[in-house]
């Protein structure tokens, strides 16, 4: 699991009380985790998420289903075994990924230590003779 899995999976079982979670809760909760301060509007890859729903149901025991609304937004709902979306569901899900800005492996990767990229190259420290 690289990066952005692992916390799509850390926020889903952090989240694991709530009956309906939706990717904007869960990129929400991601960006607080991380203390990411940007791309608030940023949602998550249906892959990213596909992948972490099968992880946590493997180590932890929670077993989500996926389901698209209308607006090809991600909902995800705790089931009796995780399940993705049916083929259709995904061709549209994917496809309206390309026009869409998400989180990324990147963005979680470059916060390291509380600050993420932009904050570091504004952090500059006054040097005093």
């Amino acid at each position: 699991m690289n990066f952005i899995q692992e916390e799509i999976s850390k926020a889903l079982v952090q989240l694991s009380e709530k009956s309906i979670l939706t990717e904007a809760i869960i990129a929400k909760k991601i960006r607080e985790n991380i203390n990411l301060s940007g791309k608030n509007k940023a949602g998550l890859s249906f892959r990213d998420v596909e992948e972490a729903v099968y992880y946590i149901e493997e180590n932890n025991s929670l077993h989500y289903a996926l389901h698209l609304n209308s607006a090809n937004d991600l909902l995800l709902k705790p089931s009796e075994s995780a399940c993705g979306l049916d083929g259709d569901a995904r061709k549209r899900r994917l496809s309206s990924e390309k026009s869409r800005s998400l989180l990324t492996n990147a963005d979680v990767k470059n916060v390291g230590d509380g600050k993420n990229k932009r904050e570091k190259k504004n952090d500059k420290t006054c040097k005093t003779k």
